[in-house]
């Protein structure tokens, strides 16, 4: 696996992200990300995983150049799509995950912590879903998980507005489970992997099956529509415009069509 790390230590597996500078959701890195939850989950000696990142950010986004070569509105829905399922898969595992977040969880980034069962962030780190100020809509079932977790005032804020918010804020809406001081994330959250890993495997698997019932039909029937509008959305001169704009490092004109 080129952008991830995979280590298991005293039933918890470890999952490094490893994409300098940002590491941003390429393709390929997704591809190693169901490969190592695959594993975890085959592991009999690991009972809770853990996510994070190396560097600067836990994930600072997609790969916004991969945008630049897709050609129509079809294959972004199918992107989206593929993103969706991939973190749903996540959401499913058998196996509790953690997401220690520091720097910065943004777009797809943030998609992918919400998709954790737990997420710890340091007190400053940047959390969002900034697509808009690309022009386009999260892809990956941010606009319902953001909903569903932090519920729908803050959740219109945050992805109307493109502002994301610190680890202390998160915390304050439920975004996120617990905070802690700069540099601390992951130690924070190898002690709560261990009080989980020293529970029955067997509940641990009874708990995780029942979580899955919180979601009801309208999250489904809103995840497929945002694929849809997902790709929509890139058939417009405005996310032309927004994507060229962050390329290019400046503000984006938009038209409003």
């Amino acid at each position: 696996m080129s952008y991830l790390s995979i280590k298991k230590e005293h039933k918890i597996g470890y999952i490094t992200i490893n994409r300098p500078p940002a590491n941003a959701l390429a393709k390929a890195l997704l591809e190693d990300f169901e490969k190592a939850i695959e594993e975890l989950e085959q592991d009999s000696e690991v009972k809770v995983i853990i996510l994070h990142g190396e560097g600067k950010f836990f994930a600072a986004g997609a790969d916004i150049k991969e945008f630049t070569q897709v050609n129509n509105e079809e294959e972004f829905a199918r992107l989206s799509k593929n993103g969706q399922l991939l973190f749903e898969r996540l959401e499913a595992l058998t196996k509790p995950v953690i997401a220690a977040i520091h720097g910065a969880a943004l777009g797809g980034g943030l998609e992918l912590a919400m998709a954790c069962h737990i997420r710890i962030a340091t007190e400053e780190a940047k959390l969002g879903l900034p697509e808009l100020n690309l022009g386009i809509i999260p892809g990956f079932a941010g606009t319902q998980r953001l909903t569903h977790i932090a519920g729908s005032a803050k959740a219109a804020e945050m992805m109307l507005s493109g502002e994301p918010i610190t680890g202390r804020e998160a915390k304050a809406v439920g975004l996120v489970n617990q905070v802690c001081a700069e540099g601390e994330h992951l130690e924070t959250a190898v002690k709560l992997a261990e009080k989980i890993a020293s529970k029955s495997a067997v509940n641990i698997r009874m708990i995780m099956e029942l979580l899955s019932y919180s979601k009801g039909e309208d999250f489904r029937k809103g995840v497929e529509r945002e694929a849809e509008l997902f790709g929509e959305s890139h058939g417009t001169h405005d996310s032309k415009e927004g994507i060229t704009a962050f390329l290019e490092k400046r503000k984006p004109q938009f038209k409003d069509h």
